[in-house]
């Protein structure tokens, strides 16, 4: 079991996968704390997991070597500016999992007076069946060991990739973290026309599931691009051909494009106005 201390500030959906992944990795659960004002909340983590709770932040981080940053970004500025008074006792590895708060603001927002080591991380929804994919970027103070412990604790999600420049965050956000309700969108579609084609509700939304399921599989297990794997099973003059070919000609490629692009605009302009600090 590993003997790092690990504090969440903020007991909501995603700090609750974290802990659950961690705890089924074997991490000792009371060696994880939980900060947070809502009492049920606490008490619901610390009867699943067995982790220790606190509904004070700073209690929280005292014996902490890992902090993770999990209240909701409008929150992010006022919990940080508690914390800061904290740091001159003790100074964790920050690991930031709130969307759209940039790194800039939360240095400025913990007021530690040095530069701190911090990991800013962007995970999407499905971490929380540990089925997750999260995208990390560290500063510049952030030593490789520390870089290890920030990706221990999100690989308990999922899967985990970096990325150099934390610009890249923004794309990142429009494909991973949004990404999900893309897929969900094609699958809701699929089932409609499933339906309107004959089919019983539950066999069309059964068959859609684990079609998709089967698909991202696949593609996960494959050494061959998707690319590939649609030519191979798109037979010449075949129903797949066909459907390809409607697809395609009502510019399904462009329409992606425009809409990822357009996301990816968004989670700029959301930063933007998240981490404005006056």
């Amino acid at each position: 079991m590993s003997k790092e201390t690990i504090a969440f500030i903020g007991g909501g959906n995603m700090a609750a996968s974290l802990v659950a992944g961690l705890v089924a990795n074997g991490h000792d659960p009371q060696r994880l704390i939980v900060s947070d004002p809502d009492r049920p909340k606490l008490d619901a983590l610390v009867s699943r997991f067995g982790v220790r709770a606190t509904g004070d932040n700073t209690e929280a981080m005292g014996n902490a070597d890992l902090a993770v940053l999990s209240v909701k970004p409008q929150l992010a500025r006022q919990v940080c500016r508690e914390l800061s008074p904290a740091l001159g006792q003790r100074r964790p590895l920050f690991v930031s999992v709130m969307a759209g708060i940039r790194e800039q603001s939360i240095r400025e927002w913990l007021g530690s007076g040095t530069p701190l080591p911090l990991v800013r991380a962007m995970p999407n929804t499905p971490v929380m069946i540990q089925s997750g994919a999260t995208v990390l970027h560290a500063t510049p103070e952030t030593s490789p060991t520390q870089r290890n412990q920030a990706e221990t604790v999100l690989r308990a999600g999922g899967l985990t990739r970096w990325v150099d420049r934390e610009a890249q965050l923004d794309a990142v956000t429009a494909l991973s973290g949004s990404g999900p309700a893309y897929f969900f969108l094609l699958m809701e579609t699929l089932e409609q026309v499933g339906v309107a084609l004959g089919l019983e509700s539950e066999n069309a939304r059964l068959l859609t599931i684990q079609t998709a399921l089967g698909a991202a599989r696949m593609a996960m297990e494959s050494d061959d691009s998707p690319r590939e794997l649609r030519e191979r099973v798109t037979s010449p003059g075949g129903t797949t051909e066909r459907a390809l070919d409607i697809l395609e000609s009502g510019g399904i490629r462009t329409l992606v494009t425009q809409a990822v692009s357009a996301a990816c605009e968004r989670s700029g302009e959301l930063s933007r106005i998240l981490t404005d600090s006056r």
